[in-house]
């Protein structure tokens, strides 16, 4: 996906089509729900509020990008649209806040009004095409298609969109932009940089889910969708997927008292036997909803029998694939609690997306579901590794817990998940260890960690005894009793050890952990951070079982030949 970015404000009015093709009728409708059904999920009670320090809470991030996205249409043009024209073009319609184009599938515009007024007046202009040799349904949806002629370019003049790339850069040409840099501390934030999410990357994931919620709202008109995980945690990667929450506990009177008058809602549902088959039965008839109304929402699969039920499929116009749960909290309280932690410390990103970076480069990480360590399970094995920093760096969980407030409270299905969220109240000790000392660190702390033995806890911050027999332990953060690196196999863990190893020793040999600048014309030599993302250097390492058929020193030598060589060949 590609995408242009300007923002701009200029006015907004007639205009554009609605289309959406249908391909048959809606199943039937859902069994579900216990209306009175008590829910304890925290609080919305910051949901508007900036916190102090700076720092806007996850609920005030989440709140913002909802509602630019109500303001918000998202339309298909034609490929030569010129921006002036379309601008001019669209104003008539009202103030047009900010504006962006994009490429998935053809181009596309994401439009943001000032006011929802704006997007109302855009309805009455639109038209639903009329097509002879299929039907149509009338849904109308604020994706639309824009197809005046008279806005397009004549074919030898450019359109004058400026497309920025919207998927990470190829690794390749991330060596070459880290191999100039001066120091690792700029090649370490020069990575966070060009990998995480953009403003306008940010909004488009608002923006879909938006468009989902108009679809769900026929049947729970007071619904939300909210995206949770990477794509608001902070930690999110260009080209990540879209996890989306679809949240019911918003719905005006679902934890009131009956009042004396006697008089309750009779809705219009089935009961379930569990909250489980509730959820089921909900993303059921919204999963069919997609399938047959969701303009270019494709290849949808609904995975209800999963652990945690789910709706998967790709969206076309945005380019993302997609994942929509229901009743997914702790899910939601994850997010909340490493988008936190991120915004304590700007080093927590940086070394988040450097490991991720790192890991995936070596195999270690990998999107198809494995017996691969997850995103999740090496961020958190970070988290922990700063909290074991002296003096910490972060806070451990148990201590958040203590300066919660009463409002703060949060109890899903049993599990204590309250953290503060107030962060005025968290005073950081002051550590002032450089981005490359703490990934140096990083690996030399898990070469030489007691997996066999001891279990991963930020909720302490310290090791403890494994409960269970297994690789690795990773204790999940809110459900005590989970390890949430489960799939993890032995010869995993191994490769993650010896890489860990590896990295270490090369961060710390001055023939690698020097700037070494090309000639004039030429590009520089890897070097830092670079070189440890080389796959030539350490992907061929096995397990540790073969590696001990080599003594340390003969892996040593043969790694300072290899640098002498290229040292040689240098100076030649």
């Amino acid at each position: 996906m590609r995408i242009s970015v300007s923002f701009g404000a200029a006015m907004a009015s007639p205009f554009a089509v609605c289309r959406l093709k249908g391909r048959g009728s809606l199943v039937k409708c859902l069994q579900k729900v216990d209306p009175f059904l008590h829910r304890n999920i925290g609080t919305d009670v910051v949901a508007a509020q900036e916190e102090r320090h700076g720092c806007k809470s996850l609920y005030a991030v989440q709140a913002e990008g909802q509602e630019q996205a109500e303001r918000s249409v998202l339309i298909s043009c034609h490929s030569r649209t010129n921006e002036k024209k379309f601008l001019k073009y669209i104003s008539r319609h009202g103030d047009i806040k900010k504006y962006f184009f994009y490429e998935s599938y053809g181009l596309y515009a994401v439009v943001e009004f000032a006011n929802r007024e704006s997007v109302a007046s855009l309805f009455e202009g639109a038209a639903i095409p009329s097509v002879s040799h299929e039907s149509t349904v009338p849904f109308k949806s604020r994706l639309l298609s824009l197809r005046n002629i008279g806005l397009a370019d004549s074919t030898n003049q450019q359109s004058g969109q400026q497309c920025q790339p919207q998927t990470p850069i190829p690794i390749n040409e991330l060596i070459q932009r880290l191999s100039k840099e001066e120091s690792i501390d700029q090649q370490i934030t020069s990575l966070r940089d060009v990998y995480q999410l953009t403003e306008e990357n940010s909004r488009l994931r608002f923006l879909v889910c938006s468009l989902l919620k108009d679809i769900a709202a026929a049947y729970f008109p007071e619904c939300t969708i909210k995206p949770f995980g990477s794509s608001v945690n902070g930690f999110g990667k260009l080209g990540c997927d879209l996890d989306m929450f679809l949240d019911l506990d918003g719905i005006s009177g679902r934890n009131a008292t009956m009042p004396k008058s006697g008089l309750s809602l009779e809705y219009q549902m089935k009961r379930a036997n569990s909250e489980r088959a509730v959820t089921q039965s909900i993303l059921s008839v919204i999963g069919e909803c997609v399938d047959q109304f969701g303009p270019g929402c494709v290849g949808v699969q609904k995975i209800l029998n999963a652990r945690c039920p789910l709706v998967r499929f790709a969206h076309q116009p945005s380019g993302f694939q997609c994942d929509l749960t229901a009743n997914n909290r702790v899910a939601m309280k994850s997010t909340e609690l490493l988008y936190l932690y991120g915004e304590l410390d700007p080093r927590v990103r940086c070394l988040v997306f450097t490991v991720r970076c790192w890991a995936r480069a070596h195999g270690i990480t990998s999107s198809i579901p494995g017996a691969w360590i997850t995103n999740f399970s090496l961020t958190v094995m970070l988290l922990f590794f700063l909290q074991r920093r002296s003096p910490p760096i972060i806070p451990t969980l148990d201590h958040l817990r203590d300066l919660a407030g009463p409002a703060d409270k949060s109890v899903i299905e049993g599990n204590d998940c309250t953290f503060v969220s107030d962060f005025s109240k968290i005073q950081l000790q002051s550590n002032t260890e450089t981005l490359e000392q703490l990934l140096c660190e990083f690996f030399e702390f898990y070469a030489t960690f007691a997996f066999s033995r001891m279990s991963i806890n930020i909720r302490k911050g310290k090791e403890q005894n494994k409960p269970e027999v297994a690789p690795l332990h990773i204790q999940n953060p809110f459900e005590t009793s989970l390890n949430v690196s489960k799939n993890v196999n032995a010869t995993q863990l191994d490769r993650f050890v010896a890489l860990c190893q590896e990295s270490s020793w090369l961060l710390q040999q001055s023939e690698t952990n020097a700037p070494r600048g090309g000639s004039k014309g030429k590009a520089s030599k890897p070097w830092g951070l670079a070189t440890l993302l080389l796959p030539s250097q350490i992907a061929g390492i096995k397990s540790r079982k073969k590696r001990r058929r080599e003594p340390a020193s003969e892996r040593i030598k043969s790694l300072l030949e290899s640098l002498k060589n290229t040292s040689q060949q240098k100076k030649s």
